[in-house]
């Protein structure tokens, strides 16, 4: 699992998620959780374990000490600030067990008295003759010095509204020092599952989340507050995560074995589906051959391009496997009439904005075969929104969040684009596609998935239209649209990870992610012998 962050100085362990119990992953993905079933899954695990709720906390507090230890050598100094509630109980308790292994550790609490488990906290640091400074007003907000490590640990995931008062007068304090910050569970300030893009919020370097990632952490609009998160086995109950059901889930790599579909050894070329591209203009066929070259990489066993007529040499140099559909236009597409065994359709990659397009949108929709739709042919749904509702049932759309906004309006942020976009799926009977870092796909059914491969690097003209290509191809394969966005986007961005790997991040090019698409394949779990 790849999450690429903002840089921290100290030494890091690779980034890995815990790993879910067997039982657990017979889930589509990682589940989601929002606050409210969070504080469940701690009542759950309470009750059904049991435990109580101070051993749990001491039980989260030893998961951070321990990735403290394991990812940090310096420094020996920790600046804790804690709130009255349970995140401020973990975080004494965590500033008992660092002071424990011999670390100079500074606890400062909002108030003197909190919650039962809070009290309990500040008694056994007391007991353990560490202080606890109680802060009562700014006077005593505390400096740091350099190379300090502070800890966040004022609010959790069970706050409602934005801090206020003495709380935003410290959490502004503790911003402006300058030293590295770990926020403990989400940054103090932050909202688990509704934006806070205009709240005053701790901006951590590192934040350990407790069992699951929150929404939040998905949101390009919340990351300079997240940083880098990672997620910490604390050993909450596996029934709850079970039994419990979620409209958000996080792609893994042993979500995607579970659609890959190994090859029958007396496969044919007709055997894996007749896809067809339609792409490119006079000035815009680079377009099309980053989508026909990905397509081809999808394992497709055909694919006619419709091209115009001046780019006929081009493709065929360019993509030596593609059959090519030559449209009477020497500069554009103007007019297309689908085979009946294309089993995949892909339209918009460099196509540009004609008249005649609104036309040829028509005729493709009304042949009610699924398709994927992106880029221009994107634009011309949205010049033309009487098309919209003629989409055919299944198809995939695939908008970066401009082409959202063309399409279906603007949002006021990443949480209502992702909340636009599940509601505009279940409208239309259509699979959306947000692109962003962390891909979020929305189905029909109200469920979303947030995909957890790529980075910064594909974020290179290009990248979209090998998506589309690949993703057509896979469709074309025989795959559900549902299973060929999951896998397609999941591939797409692990080809993205793997070039990476390779080459960096500043050099990367689309070609580059059509290059590694046979190593992605090469790096998926293998497929069990028994389904």
């Amino acid at each position: 699992m790849r999450r690429v962050g903002f840089p921290f100085p100290f030494p890091l362990s690779p980034f890995t998620f815990y790993l879910l119990p067997l039982a657990l992953t017979l889930s589509l993905a990682v589940k989601i959780f929002d606050s409210n079933q969070i504080r469940e899954w701690d009542q759950y695990t309470i009750q059904h374990e049991p435990i109580s709720s101070l051993n749990l906390m001491e039980r989260a507090a030893t998961a951070c000490v321990n990735w403290i230890e394991e990812n940090l050598t310096e420094p020996d100094r920790f600046l804790i600030f804690c709130g009255t509630g349970n995140n401020g109980g973990d975080g004494l308790a965590i500033g008992r067990m660092l002071a424990a292994k011999k670390k100079d550790v500074h606890l400062y609490t909002l108030d003197t008295k909190g919650s039962s488990d809070f009290n309990a906290n500040v008694e056994r640091a007391q007991i353990a003759k560490l202080p606890v400074t109680h802060i009562l007003n700014s006077a005593a907000f505390p400096n740091s010095k350099k190379g300090d490590v502070i800890i966040d640990a004022l609010f959790g995931t069970g706050l409602n509204r934005p801090v206020s008062g003495l709380a935003a007068e410290l959490i502004s304090h503790v911003n402006q020092q300058g030293q590295k910050i770990i926020a403990i569970d989400i940054p103090s300030g932050m909202f688990a599952d509704q934006s806070s893009k205009d709240n005053l919020t701790v901006r951590a370097d590192v934040t350990l989340s407790f069992q699951v990632p929150k929404p939040a952490f998905f949101m390009a609009d919340q990351s300079d507050a997240v940083g880098r998160w990672f997620t910490l086995d604390i050993g909450l109950h596996p029934g709850f995560y079970a039994s419990t059901p979620t409209r958000l889930e996080f792609t893994d790599a042993q979500d995607i074995s579970k659609i890959i579909r190994p090859r029958h050894p007396f496969a044919h070329k007709g055997t894996y589906g007749h896809a067809a591209l339609l792409a490119g203009s006079y000035g815009m066929m680079g377009a099309a051959i980053l989508a026909a070259r990905a397509c081809l990489r999808s394992g497709a066993g055909k694919l006619t391009c419709h091209i115009p007529k001046s780019a006929n040499t081009m493709m065929q140099i360019a993509v030596p496997e593609a059959i090519l559909q030559i449209d009477e236009d020497e500069l554009k597409i103007s007019g297309f009439k689908p085979k009946s065994d294309y089993q995949g359709i892909g339209v918009g990659p460099g196509i540009g904005q004609f008249p005649q397009h609104r036309e040829l949108l028509r005729g493709l929709f009304a042949n009610r075969k699924r398709l994927v739709i992106d880029a221009d042919a994107l634009n011309v749904l949205a010049s033309h929104q009487e098309l919209v509702h003629e989409i055919p049932p299944q198809s995939i759309l695939t908008p970066h969040p401009k082409e959202m906004e063309r399409l279906f309006g603007a949002s006021t942020g990443d949480f209502a684009r992702m909340e636009q976009a599940l509601q505009k799926a279940a409208a239309l009977d259509v699979i959306i596609v947000l692109k962003g870092h962390f891909t979020f796909i929305a189905f029909p059914d109200g469920k979303g998935i947030f995909n957890s491969t790529g980075n910064a690097g594909m974020a290179k003209a290009g990248s979209g239209d090998v998506l589309t290509g690949l993703l057509t191809g896979l469709v074309a394969r025989g795959y559900s649209t549902r299973e060929a966005a999951v896998l397609g986007v999941y591939l797409h961005g692990l080809a993205g990870d793997l070039a990476k790997d390779e080459i960096g991040v500043e050099a990367m090019q689309a070609s580059d992610i059509i290059n590694h698409l046979p190593m992605a394949f090469l790096s998926l779990p293998e497929t069990p012998i028994f389904r």
